[in-house]
């Protein structure tokens, strides 16, 4: 059944990596602007589904940002300027393999900022957001979710797989004992940064197969184009949906 599935999942993911081939070729034609953000804990995911995504994408329009520690220069500079530079030109798709959300998370519960940096970003950032959208950027924000579970036996992977080594980081082997203090810094950071213009869509992600999928086929959802296969492409609103406020206490999210 297992190896069905695998099949049935290569299948289909070919077939919604045309669709998003299709989807860059009319980004191109119009000159738009397509910018993609991935947050979530450690193990959720992120560069498995980035890699998916952009696979069969054409590299001269098609960028990956995932940025290192700030430099002293870069601490010294207004917060949002380092990632300004990385914004798409017209006809480019840019993925931000975390973002200036790292502020939100693993900075704050770190220790990496002070309460007040922390504070002034979760203030800001949606004024940020607004005028990203109001230039003409279409901003599309994905979190993945995962439970303790998951994560502790995706990190046990990278500390036992010899081509996973290079995922391995100070910062990962801390994050299952301050569990608790992220799913804070996640609660807080969706509730405050989560607007009309911005929001924020959660993605069930412990089964990474499914969730590779649907995030393609949401992401698809956000773009009409020529020739779109629409059943294929139909949302999965079990895996994809949009964040709402009661979902930090009714259980929709991993705790």
């Amino acid at each position: 059944m297992l190896r069905v599935a695998k099949v049935a999942y290569k299948k289909t993911l070919r077939e919604l990596q045309v669709e998003l081939v299709k989807l860059q070729k009319h980004l191109i034609s119009r000159g738009e602007r397509l910018l993609v953000v991935f947050e979530g804990r450690d193990a959720s995911g992120k560069d498995g589904t980035i890699k998916r995504i952009v696979k069969h994408m054409s590299p001269r329009e098609t960028r990956v940002v995932a940025l290192g520690p700030p430099t002293e220069r870069d601490r010294l500079s207004w917060y949002f300027q380092r990632f300004v530079e990385h914004l798409p030109a017209a006809k480019e798709i840019v993925l931000f393999n975390r973002s200036w959300y790292n502020r939100a998370g693993v900075e704050h519960v770190m220790g990496f900022c002070t309460a007040e940096e922390h504070q002034l970003f979760l203030e800001t950032v949606p004024q940020f957001e607004h005028m990203l959208v109001r230039s003409g950027i279409t901003l599309v924000k994905y979190y993945l979710d995962i439970g303790k579970h998951e994560q502790k036996k995706r990190l046990a992977s990278r500390r036992t797989s010899p081509l996973k080594r290079w995922k391995r980081s100070p910062v990962d082997d801390v994050a299952v004992s301050h569990w608790g203090a992220y799913t804070r810094a996640r609660n807080e950071m969706l509730a405050r940064t989560h607007t009309p213009i911005s929001p924020w869509r959660i993605v069930r992600a412990d089964q990474k197969h499914v969730a590779r999928l649907a995030v393609i086929r949401d992401l698809l959802s956000h773009v009409d184009y020529p020739e779109k296969r629409k059943r294929l492409v139909r949302a999965d609103s079990d895996t994809v949906f949009v964040f709402e406020p009661e979902y930090v206490a009714n259980g929709q999210l991993a705790g």
